[in-house]
């Protein structure tokens, strides 16, 4: 079993293949975190302290003992009005206005299986890949109760966490602050690895001392954001991408969020993850229950690139779902850069028909197809075709496009409004926007108010009309602003309206996925601006980024590895100059990035010269060939290409009989060092061909020294080394 309790010393340990993590029941009912971390057949008990520490207060339960202090002792489930003057996961106000929550324990229940959330992305599971443990406590002042809710996954050595409040007084009670997870370390000197950016630029790796302060990032735009990413990750100093031990947290969740660590005055660590705090006020009503959205737990002895491992295999094999989820997606062509919203069927079957003889598999027609939409003003919310611009019915054109062998995909915006569109102008309370006040734009559009069912089923039915009628079998779902005016014409107040939108998404989402199951969905936000777990279980691959630049794209790709598997990562060849920053590369450069992901084009193949089709039709073979072998293999990152001037990254398949090595060279300098790229998770003590040129490699050797890059004077230059095991 994966979960035992022990009723001698109150002790839960729940049991990875590799790490152990362990609660204990304390005499008061409250919950104390002992271990997360190698895994042990041995108690952690013991290890807490009891000292009079001077300004650190004792509940009223035990008055005559200063040792006892909940502001000094490791908790599960930190709350707000107990003592504890750190960081906390939980805050409730009650119908007076008073903050304070003292939950302790009732009762637990060990069960088979994996838990699920309703109307929340989550975790998923086979009865026999997991085991759930619930534990119930109750605030008996406040009426309310707590169920801690905790998934084990041994085999990808993946916990992860969630909690269900329920209000069983007669009184409204608040929530202000809600954390799916806390983990306290009595020791340590730790790292903070979090993922900051900005639109076109997403996912830039930062790593920093965890120091007497709360280090804290997070989204109040409404998303999870370009700005920061819901992934932590906690390194001991001296761990590197091999060795070391550390930590994550990633939200399984898509709008606002916050995720913090500090040292305590004693140096303590605390880590938390959870909702996005100032946006939100949640009412719960007497007799509702309120879900607090999940978070996925790890833990690594062996470096950075095992705990990479462990996350990409839970969202690979455990957040995905559906057709899409094992093998390779179809390389596609988008329509935006080659025509943005100057479309036709003429230019858009004649790109198809460019694409088709390139070996291209499908056309997607991005922004610009539908109601009154010639430029980013106006349109949004009429999700009908304009038959006039395209000069014919939209399922002729696709009947056209899929006779030249081609599949076709279509580009949406469901959550937007323009305020020119017929159905602001027939409800435009629809609207995100605060009465009496102008509203914010953002690109020109308004947020449509997903917390209302109405909102939802009206685009529903919009879309479902354009799906029902045409062979369709891609959607591209962009969102292109954040959220602000929190306003909803419902009654709902301003601090539940972002959670309840992030639930009317989430069903629209849901429905699309279970009536349309042979569609595949790709996430967008203005690139990456919600690329997180909890969009991937509705849409397996996520627009990596609007920036298509291939230098760029190899920091933003790097940092996206950390957390997320290569088969979520769309990333495409598009033109040069470069449209986001002016930046010539080559053909084969673009490609060797862009073939880090989903694979596909963003660019008018009309403009092209024959050189350059032949050239794209050979990288289309090239994917093909390996498309396995990246969609599912372990992915390696060899150098880090903030500190090195060279990108390096390699795929190796799980049976490690063949290799993918890619580099970028991103600096040329007067007599330059010779940089070796020295390769990972090969077996060892064996012997490598390169495709190519022949020549055979020893594994000990490629990993120990590594392989050394040709000096080549050329910017930019790329290269990609297909190796397959041989015999000796």
């Amino acid at each position: 079993m994966s979960i035992t309790y022990q009723e001698n010393n109150k002790i839960f340990h729940l049991t990875t293949k590799n790490s152990d993590y362990q609660i204990q029941i304390d005499p008061f009912g409250y919950l104390l975190h002992l271990y997360y971390g190698k895994k042990t057949s041995h108690d952690a008990v013991g290890i807490t302290t009891f000292y009079d520490r001077g300004f650190s207060g004792n509940p009223g339960d035990v008055i005559g003992d200063r040792t006892y202090s909940m502001d000094t002792l490791p908790q599960e489930f930190p709350m707000d009005g107990t003592g504890d003057y750190r960081n906390i996961a939980l805050s409730l106000e009650d119908c007076k206005g008073t903050q304070a929550c003292d939950f302790r324990y009732l009762s637990h229940s060990i069960k088979k299986g994996k838990y699920t959330l309703n109307g929340l992305p989550y975790v998923y599971a086979r009865e026999e890949q997991a085991e759930t443990l619930e534990i119930l406590l109750k605030d008996d002042v406040l009426g309310m109760e707590l169920t801690l809710l905790y998934g084990v996954i041994p085999e990808i050595n993946c916990i992860t966490r969630s909690a269900i409040l329920e209000n069983k007084s007669s009184e409204i009670v608040t929530v202000d602050k809600a954390a799916a997870a806390c983990l306290d370390f009595l020791t340590g000197d730790f790292d903070v690895i979090t993922f900051h950016g900005r639109h076109t630029m997403e996912r830039n790796v930062d790593r920093s001392p965890v120091g007497y302060y709360a280090t804290s990032v997070g989204s109040r735009r409404g998303t999870s954001s370009h700005q920061y990413n819901p992934l932590m990750i906690l390194a001991d100093q001296k761990t590197t991408e091999e060795y070391g031990k550390c930590y994550s947290m990633s939200f399984v969740y898509s709008g606002g969020f916050e995720a913090s660590v500090e040292k305590d005055q004693f140096n303590q660590t605390r880590m938390l993850m959870g909702l996005q705090s100032s946006n939100l006020r949640y009412r719960i009503k007497p007799g509702k229950q309120w879900i607090i959205p999940e978070v996925i737990l790890s833990h690594s002895e062996n470096g950075l690139t095992q705990l990479s491992h462990q996350l990409h295999d839970c969202i690979n094999n455990h957040i995905i779902r559906g057709k899409y989820q094992k093998g390779p997606r179809p390389i596609l062509i988008n329509s935006w850069e080659a025509n943005y919203f100057d479309i036709n069927a003429d230019n858009l079957i004649g790109l198809a028909k460019e694409a088709s003889e390139l070996g291209i598999d499908m056309l997607v027609m991005d922004d610009g197809w539908f109601g009154k939409r010639n430029n980013d003003d106006a349109g949004l919310g009429d999700w009908t075709v304009n038959e006039d611009k395209l000069g014919m019915s939209l399922s002729e054109m696709i009947d056209k496009i899929n006779a030249l062998g081609m599949k076709f995909g279509i580009w949406f915006e469901p959550e937007m409004i323009n305020e020119d569109s017929d159905l602001y102008r027939a409800h435009p309370d629809y609207a995100m926007t605060i009465p009496g006040r102008k509203p914010g734009h953002a690109r020109d559009q308004l947020l449509l108010d997903f917390s209302r069912e109405e909102v939802v089923e009206n685009i529903y039915q919009q879309m479902k009309d354009i799906l029902d009628h045409n062979h369709i079998e891609y959607v591209k779902w962009d969102f292109n602003r954040s959220i602000s005016d929190v306003f909803s014409h419902s009654d709902r107040i301003a601090g539940e309206v972002l959670y309840d939108y992030m639930i009317g998404l989430y069903g629209l989402l849901e429905r699309l996925c279970q009536d349309y199951p042979d569609i595949l969905i790709e996430g967008c936000s203005g690139g990456g601006g919600r690329f997180d777990a909890g969009m991937m279980y509705y849409t397996p691959q996520i627009w990596c980024s609007d920036n298509t630049d291939a230098i760029n794209r190899t920091l933003i790709q790097y940092g996206t590895s950390f957390g997320y598997p290569i088969s979520t990562v769309g990333s495409h060849v598009s033109a040069v100059p470069n449209h986001q920053t002016g930046r010539i590369t080559s053909l084969k450069t673009r490609a060797t990035v862009a073939m880090s992901g989903t694979f596909g084009y963003e660019l008018d193949l009309s403009k092209l010269s024959q050189e350059e089709k032949d050239t794209i039709k050979e990288q289309v073979a090239e994917y093909k060939k390996y498309a396995a072998l990246i969609a599912e293999g372990r992915y390696y990152r060899l150098s880090d290409p903030k500190e090195e001037h060279v990108c390096a990254w390699s795929f190796v398949s799980a049976n490690q009989e063949e290799c993918l090595m890619n580099t970028i060279q991103l600096q040329i300098e007067s007599n330059m060092k010779v940089f070796y790229v020295k390769f990972r998770g090969l077996a060892e003590h064996s012997y490598y061909k390169d495709e190519k040129t022949g020549s055979i490699y020893s594994s000990d050797i490629l990993m120990e020294i590594g392989l050394p890059l040709k000096l080549l004077f050329e910017e930019y230059h790329s290269e990609q080394l297909y190796l397959k095991k041989v015999e000796a």
